[in-house]
């Protein structure tokens, strides 16, 4: 694919078979299609082939680069090779047509010796891609430059052996505008013939380097798994390809390697370096028991890691494959574009005919009618169209998750950009979620303190929730002993879990509004209260602790700079919730929601106007999540929660909230410019070429650094820097 218009093309065939849907991108080359179960991926590919194209499917992840980036690798030097040759037998030509001074007895005859290979076989891809949509009844970008290139050199030939041009001493002027030779010589337009393939390579060239750029992160993602792990069996070591590794398997990772894959540290103790990974700036320390991602860098001790997680299931893997998948989505703009595309190259066919008729008509002549013709030709680009988003879009995604967010394609861009209004969870959220025990409060005259304990430990194991990780925490190191299993676990939306304990049924929940006789909470404490009852009975209650983390300050201050209103709503009761909200400068907290209460105050912001987006990290969040028009996950939070979000922040920090909506705001702000650059120049350009106003060769050159332009452009987002935000004085005064 070339051009937007090639683009349309694939779609269209594509969209043509019974239930099939596709989004193509001219960026990657790349197509995302969905389809139903009867129609097989081989019947796709056909259909791509039938189009003109070729096609092929994704190939499997594998430790050599695969056969389509070989493949490229040797497209890219063979366009490099091809355009240095043309512009070798190019230049002189150039320069004795555009320098009369220079122009020597039979000058003319040496420039026809040299461009006819430029014509011929430098303009061959444009030629042979052309041909092939004649062959399909289809025009794109290529079949445009081909028959600039044609009528050029033919008109030259024919000036040459037939028009009185190969005369000897024949002396031509260069014009920039053009115009018919004043002694009835017919003027040759060689350096239009050579002009024309020269600047077009030269424009596919550097977009194509460009291109290359704008997916850099994506493949430094990529370069981030290991090749090879040392796995420890039997106190012995064995080195084996990653591919081999399997969950539940020891490895080593020695100071300054990488984790080979997602897994639980059992022993050593270091700090692990996630910033490639998770845009976390500073290192984390990790013990036993401490979770590791594959692609992290051990910056300290020797370490001992179990898998939990390999091939496509690892966090990396899913970061690879949400970048790769957003890039494949659309604006609504580009959408607009590609429509526009869909036509545009029959309509500047139309007009060349209708301008080379007119000149004609009005007594013009023929050569000046020609060179106006192949102007237009020449001049008009559905490329920069095509570009106008896909590149912006790779190089936006791709600084993102550099910067620790992920999101799920330009509808998500969209979204973060009119964001005004954001509702926000509390625990795991706006706190830490590193949550501790502060005090247990025991029936009098019941089980006691430490079976309780005992019991209700036994039960949160199962838990993902900071508060069951933190009641189950505590149990094993009051009790010194390992808990008990647990069966028939069940987890509570939105008010905790239960289970069966030895034989006893075991719930930990959420207390209701009034707690049974005897127990009592902390007042005036920013505790999550959790209730303890075994076979139906009230037995304690466990109060929880946690901590804002420090981003939230600076997270909820840029949001309001932003024009975003933050509300809070947490399953929590109301003394932590309010005690939250006020630290923080929230005017707004709803406590003890249920995930239906969530999901019912979203439409209630919805209805009042407001563009809304979600923020969690636990299975509660989920419905929240996909009612919002914007839903963020915290990539600390559970499967369930990422996977309803669009938009996931990696760090685990909801200060790159801030961060995601300005680089949206600068994303959707450079695909407008693109694409007003992209309308805009047609615009311009082509009545230009249509009234003789623009020589072959200087079309040429315009519309291949119309290309470059809004590459170029795209690729200014990969050095986009979030701005130091300071908070403001109130927020300063809270931190305190």
């Amino acid at each position: 694919m070339t051009c937007a218009a090639c683009v349309k093309r694939v779609e269209k065939k594509l969209g043509r078979l019974d239930g099939v849907t596709a989004t193509v991108n001219l960026a990657t080359g790349r197509a995302r299609v969905s389809h139903p179960a009867w129609i097989s991926p081989r019947e796709l590919v056909e259909t791509v082939e039938k189009a003109g194209y070729t096609a092929a499917l994704p190939e499997p992840p594998h430790p050599e680069p695969p056969k389509g980036q070989l493949r490229e690798a040797d497209a890219f030097r063979e366009e490099r090779q091809r355009l240095l040759t043309t512009a070798l037998l190019a230049a002189p030509v150039l320069v004795l047509s555009m320098v009369p001074d220079l122009q020597f007895r039979n000058w003319q005859w040496l420039c026809f010796v040299l461009a006819a290979p430029v014509a011929v076989w430098g303009a061959w891809p444009f030629h042979t891609r052309a041909a092939r949509g004649l062959r399909h009844s289809a025009a794109t970008m290529d079949t445009l430059v081909s028959l600039g290139v044609i009528a050029s050199f033919s008109w030259s030939a024919y000036a040459l052996f037939l028009g009185g041009a190969g005369d000897p001493g024949m002396r031509m002027p260069f014009s920039l505008v053009p115009s018919a030779a004043d002694d009835g010589v017919v003027h040759v337009y060689l350096e239009a013939a050579v002009g024309v393939p020269l600047f077009v390579l030269a424009g596919r060239f550097l977009e194509t380097r460009a291109r290359r750029g704008t997916g850099a992160a994506l493949r430094s993602l990529a370069r981030l798994a290991a090749k090879e792990v040392a796995v420890r069996e039997g106190g012995a070591e064995r080195l084996v390809s990653v591919e081999e590794l399997r969950v539940g398997q020891v490895f080593v990772v020695r100071p300054g390697e990488r984790v080979a894959t997602d897994g639980e540290v059992t022993e050593g103790s270091s700090a692990v370096d996630l910033s490639l990974v998770t845009g976390e700036s500073e290192p984390v320390e990790v013990g036993p028991g401490s979770a590791v991602v594959g692609g992290a860098v051990n910056a300290g001790g020797l370490l001992l890691v179990r898998a939990t997680a390999v091939g496509a299931d690892t966090q990396l893997a899913r970061i690879t494959r949400l970048v790769t998948e957003a890039q494949a989505g659309k604006a609504k703009a580009q959408r607009l574009a590609d429509s526009v595309a869909g036509v545009f190259v029959p309509v500047v066919l139309a007009l060349a005919v209708t301008t080379l008729g007119f000149w004609l008509g009005a007594g013009a002549d023929p050569q000046a009618a020609i060179t106006a013709c192949v102007a237009v030709l020449v001049v008009a680009c559905p490329c920069a169209l095509g570009l106008a988003t896909p590149t912006a879009l790779m190089a936006a995604t791709g600084r993102g998750a550099q910067l620790g967010v992920l999101v799920t394609g330009p509808q998500a861009l969209e979204g973060l950009r009119r964001l005004d209004a954001v509702v926000l969870d509390k625990t795991g959220t706006l706190t830490t979620g590193h949550m501790t025990v502060a005090r247990v409060t025991a029936v009098p005259g019941g089980l006691g303190r430490d079976a309780v304990l005992r019991l209700a430990g036994a039960v949160e194991q199962g838990s993902e929730h900071p508060v069951g990780r933190a009641i189950a925490a505590q149990a094993r190191r009051e009790l010194g002993e390992r808990l008990p299993a647990v069966g028939e676990f069940r987890a509570l939306p939105g008010r905790g879990v239960c289970g069966r304990v030895e034989g006893h049924l075991v719930e930990v929940r959420a207390p209701d509004e009034e707690l049974p006789a005897g127990l009592a909470v902390t007042e005036g404490a920013a505790h999550t209260p959790v209730l303890v009852t075994v076979d139906d009975v009230a037995q304690a209650v466990v109060e929880v602790g946690d901590v804002v983390r420090p981003g939230s300050y600076r997270a909820v201050d840029r949001l309001r700079r932003l024009g975003v209103r933050p509300v809070l709503a947490t399953g929590d009761r109301e003394a932590p919730a309010r005690a939250v909200a006020r630290a923080l400068g929230i005017d707004e907290a709803y406590a003890r929601c249920t995930p239906e209460e969530k999901a019912d105050l979203v439409r209630g912001l919805q209805g009042e106007g407001h563009r809304v987006a979600v923020i969690g990290d636990g299975v509660n969040d989920a419905a929240a999540l996909a009612v919002a028009d914007l839903g963020i996950a915290m990539g600390t939070g559970t499967d369930v929660a990422i996977g309803a979000a669009d938009v996931t922040l990696v760090r685990g920090d909801i200060e790159a909230l801030a961060d995601a909506v300005r680089l949206a705001r600068r994303t959707l702000g450079t695909i407008r410019a693109n694409l007003v650059w992209a309308f805009g120049y047609n615009a311009v350009t082509v009545p230009l070429a249509m009234v003789g106003l623009l020589n072959p060769m200087l079309a040429a050159a315009a519309m291949s650094a119309s290309s470059v332009l809004v590459v170029a452009n795209s690729l200014r987002l990969r050095a986009w820097q979030p701005s130091p935000a300071h908070p403001s004085p109130s927020a300063r005064s809270r931190t305190r």
